[in-house]
């Protein structure tokens, strides 16, 4: 991503701000175990705004400011630690490399700040993601309050970032939407080779493996989110994660994978017959579901409301259960009763972006807010009956299914940007087969 990206954020969001000033802070660097630290990933709205992925930094957005309205606290440069821990920016380097107008020492935080808080009516800042921060915050505006007999202006009114910033993040520009493309396009290859190379006899961390080879060899250096790969009755569980189990001949597996490509999320899930052919109540499910998907893609378009796929897919898959003797009644009877919900749990859809599970609002004054060109959504219905299920056939047990794509919204309609990997059931045959 470009600096002139990041640039053009942080202007957007000044824009808005007023007499108001900004603190965005990052993600601490978590332990794994002992002196073992995971992967640093800074926090979405950090990097958003700044485009620095280095832990121990707080950013600062102050409208109007003579020296500048974008303020960088950063570790300082330090050739023993860079040594061992890898390179920094420093606070010359957050300049000169990302736009900072002014940098300043991180140890320096909590005597600079009071200063640039001196004159701001309130402070946008996201209350509660870091209580320990959020203390430091109040004893800046106190240190401030305690100087109002002096004449000293201090900040009199806190507002959540959140809701503004992520308004912003909810609508992806050109460069986000390149990064998503990508993202997808890789994402799409690591299922096809993990349809390829599945076998009865193979481990479910197996095509893991091959899944995280093709994401790393292209670029993407970390999944979006931890991996799904059930196989058999797993593929019932929503969000299984073991991945440790063997896969059998006549089950199905589900995978749900995603890559991170430059901080953005790819989301898809393909469901296949370990053995390469659908048995005839996985073809019958299969298809049910794939009709639903279809429905939902066809409703992702501007004007129409957040649920309206959601309902699309529903109705189909409340019909296909009621034909097929699944569920009872009619399909009033079955919305009013909720009882399909049984095999169909969870919403079709959720905003993708630097997280998985992104940020906006899905409704507006209590309404679902309309679709608008440019937002970003999974269009994913799915069918779970595990086994024991009241009332079902056995022939149906431990069949789960689950089909995602991710969608951008378009003047006319949708684009899906995850569509390199089949989904027909003569599509995945054929390719299995080969």
């Amino acid at each position: 991503m470009k600096k002139t990206e990041f640039k053009r954020r942080r202007r957007n969001l000044l824009s808005e701000l007023g007499d108001g000033i900004a603190i965005v802070t990052t993600n601490p660097h978590h332990h794994r175990n002992r002196d073992t630290q995971f992967p640093f990933r800074p926090d979405s709205d950090f990097y958003y705004l700044t485009g620095f992925a280095e832990p121990e930094a707080v950013a600062v957005l102050i409208p109007g400011r003579e020296e500048g309205g974008f303020v960088l606290f950063c570790r300082p440069k330090d050739p023993l630690r860079e040594t061992w821990d890898g390179r920094r920016a420093g606070v010359t380097g957050a300049c000169e490399n990302y736009g900072a107008d002014q940098a300043f020492d991180i140890a320096d935080l909590d005597i600079r700040m009071p200063e640039l808080l001196k004159g701001s009516q309130r402070i946008h800042y996201s209350i509660g993601k870091q209580p320990e921060f959020d203390t430091r915050v109040m004893s800046w505006v106190n240190e401030l309050r305690a100087q109002s007999r002096a004449g000293v202006q201090s900040p009199s009114e806190f507002i959540t970032l959140d809701h503004l910033l992520h308004e912003h993040r909810l609508f992806k520009s050109a460069a986000e939407l390149d990064a998503m493309r990508t993202g997808g396009k890789i994402t799409a290859a690591a299922h096809v080779r993990a349809m390829q190379t599945c076998q009865p006899g193979m481990m479910e961390y197996q095509l893991e493996a091959e899944m995280q080879h093709e994401f790393i060899r292209n670029g993407g250096r970390w999944p979006a989110y931890n991996f799904i790969i059930g196989g058999g009755a797993n593929s019932c569980i929503l969000h299984y994660g073991e991945n440790d189990q063997k896969l059998r001949s006549g089950d199905m597996v589900l995978i749900d994978a995603g890559v991170e490509y430059d901080y953005y999320a790819s989301d898809i899930t393909r469901t296949f017959p370990v053995n390469g052919r659908f048995t005839e109540q996985q073809r019958i499910l299969y298809n049910l579901v794939l009709d639903s998907q279809y429905a939902a893609i066809a409703a992702v378009k501007p004007g129409n409301h957040w649920d309206q796929p959601h309902e699309a897919a529903q109705k189909v898959i409340i019909e296909g259960l009621l034909e097929l003797g699944i569920i009872e009644g009619t399909l009033e009877q079955q919305l009013e009763s909720g009882d399909f919900k049984r095999f169909f749990m969870h919403r079709t859809g959720h905003w993708l972006g630097m997280d998985v599970h992104d940020v906006g609002d899905y409704k507006i004054d209590d309404q679902w807010r309309q679709l608008e060109v440019g937002m970003v959504t999974t269009v994913e219905p799915g069918i779970y009956i595990a086994a024991g299920a009241d009332g079902v056939d056995k022939k149906w047990w431990d069949i789960g299914i689950r089909i995602e794509d991710d969608a951008v919204v378009t003047h006319d309609g949708c684009e899906i940007i995850t569509a390199d990997v089949p989904k027909t059931i003569e599509e995945i045959e054929a390719l299995m087969s080969s």
